[in-house]
C-alpha cells in the first residue's frame, strides 16, 4: 500500500516507541489516524523485524465481537508471542464498551499499546480515570493547507486554496477527481457516518432535525460570537422549543466528536476566560461546506477559520482575545509562548488598516504579534506588527 508519510505526526510519535506509556491519537473519523497507524506498524517493523503486530480495526467487521474489555484482552492474549515484543494497535478504541480496563492490564504486562478514538470526552474521561500518567494523547487533524499541497502535488496558488476551502483536508480526496458533485457526495457520506455513529447512536439523540439545523446555523455564524442563549432565541423564532441545557449538550457532543471547537473568549489584561458568548470552528471546511455550500462572498469568515485550523495544528492553545474594548481575533498559548493575531479579508482604507492594527498595538509586551490578509503584497511590518499574505501563513511553520 502506497502511504503518504504525515511527517509531523511520527515525528511526535517516534520517542514513545517501545516506552511503558499508551500512545493514543485522537480526531474526527476520516482525518487520516488509521493511516497514522499503518504508517507507525511499518515503521517498527523496519527497525525491528521481529515485532509481533497485533492490529484490530473495530470498523472491521472482523472485530464486531470484541465489543467489552474482557473480549480485547482475550484477543490480544490469544495472539500474543512470549518470545517476542508485542506491539497492539486498537483502531476506534471507543466502540470497546470499558477498554481502558484492557489496556492497563496489557500494559502492566509489558505491551506497547497504540489507539485511535474519535470522541473526546469517552477518551479523556475514561483513559484519566484509570490511565493517569499511562498516556499521552496526540491530536490528529485533517490535512493543513501545506500538506494538502503535499498530497495532492499542487502548487501554492490562490486557485489551490480556493480547491482547500471547498473541499477540506479528509486525506482520502487524494482517491477522488476534484469535480463538486464527487466530492461532496463522499464528504456527505463522512458527515453522515460522524452525525450517526459519534453523536446520533451514543448519545441517543431523538431530535436529529435539530442537530442538522444547529450545525447549519453554527456554519451559517462561523467567526460570529455564538451562545445557547442566542441559539434557542433563534429556534423560538423558528417556532421551535428546545431547553438552553440541551442546546448546550448538542454544542457539546459536536466538539466531542471533532467535528467543532468551542473557542472561549480571554480577557488579556485581567486573564480570565470569560464563560459566554464563544465563537465556533470547524476542524475540515470541507465537512463545513458538506452542509452549508460555499459562498465566495463568506471569504471573511473562512478566512479565520482557516488561522484558526492551522493555529492548533501547530500546538497552540486558542482563545478569542479581549483587550480593555479592542477585539484580538486569536491570542495563542504554546508553553511560554504567545501569539495574538488578527485576520482581515483585505484592508481597503487607513481606517480598516489602523483598526486591525492598532488593537494589537494597544497590548504593550514583546509577544508576537501579525495581521494575517489575502493582500497577496503583504508583507513586511507595521511598528513591529507582522503583516501576512494568507497564502504564506498557511504554508509556514509558526
Amino acid at each position: 500500500m502506497n502511504i503518504i508519510e504525515r511527517k509531523k505526526y511520527i515525528e511526535k510519535l517516534t520517542p514513545f516507541i517501545g516506552k511503558s506509556i499508551i500512545k493514543v491519537l485522537t480526531g474526527a473519523r476520516r482525518c487520516g489516524k488509521t493511516y497514522l497507524l499503518l504508517q507507525l506498524i511499518e515503521k517498527i517493523k523496519n527497525e525491528n523485524s521481529e515485532a509481533n503486530i497485533i492490529y484490530i480495526n473495530k470498523e472491521s467487521a472482523e472485530f464486531r465481537n470484541l465489543i467489552n474489555h474482557t473480549a480485547l484482552y482475550e484477543y490480544v492474549k490469544s495472539k500474543s508471542d512470549s518470545t517476542r515484543k508485542n506491539y497492539v494497535f486498537v483502531d476506534e478504541i471507543q466502540e470497546i464498551e470499558k477498554f481502558e480496563i484492557a489496556l492497563r492490564e496489557l500494559l502492566s504486562e509489558n505491551y506497547d499499546i497504540y489507539c485511535t478514538g474519535s470522541n473526546a470526552r469517552m477518551l479523556s474521561s475514561d483513559l484519566a480515570t484509570l490511565l493517569s500518567g499511562r498516556y499521552i494523547e496526540i491530536p490528529v487533524y485533517s490535512l493543513s493547507y501545506a500538506e494538502f499541497l503535499q498530497f495532492h502535488q499542487l502548487q501554492n496558488t490562490k486557485e489551490t486554496l480556493l480547491k482547500y476551502i471547498k473541499y477540506g483536508g479528509l486525506p482520502y480526496l487524494i482517491h477522488l477527481p476534484m469535480d463538486d458533485e464527487i466530492v461532496y457526495q463522499y464528504l456527505q457520506s463522512v458527515y453522515n457516518t460522524i452525525i450517526l455513529k459519534d453523536i446520533v447512536w451514543r448519545y441517543n439523540i431523538r431530535d436529529v432535525d435539530f442537530l442538522n439545523r444547529l450545525i447549519i446555523y453554527l456554519a451559517e455564524n462561523t467567526g460570529n460570537y455564538v451562545s445557547a442563549k442566542k441559539i434557542t432565541d433563534f429556534i423560538k423564532s423558528q417556532k421551535l422549543h428546545l431547553s438552553i441545557n440541551s442546546v448546550q449538550n448538542y454544542l457539546h457532543y459536536l466538539a466531542n466528536a471533532f467535528f467543532v471547537d468551542q473557542v472561549k473568549r480571554y480577557d488579556i489584561r485581567g486573564k480570565k476566560v470569560f464563560e459566554v458568548n464563544e465563537k465556533y470552528f470547524f476542524r475540515d471546511l470541507g465537512l463545513k461546506h458538506a452542509v452549508l455550500p460555499f459562498q465566495p462572498n463568506d471569504l471573511g469568515k473562512i478566512m479565520e477559520n482557516l488561522v484558526y485550523n492551522h493555529l492548533i495544528v501547530n500546538d497552540y492553545k486558542v482563545y478569542i482575545g479581549k483587550f480593555d474594548d479592542k477585539k484580538i481575533d486569536f491570542y495563542a498559548v504554546r508553553g511560554t509562548e504567545i501569539l495574538y493575531v488578527q485576520v482581515a479579508y483585505l484592508l481597503p482604507d487607513q481606517s480598516t488598516y489602523e483598526r486591525e492594527f492598532g488593537n494589537l498595538l494597544k497590548i504593550e509586551d514583546n509577544y508576537r504579534k501579525m495581521v494575517v490578509t489575502a493582500d497577496e503584497f503583504a508583507q513586511g511590518q507595521y511598528k513591529g506588527i507582522e503583516h501576512i499574505y494568507i497564502l504564506d501563513f498557511l504554508t509556514r511553520k509558526l
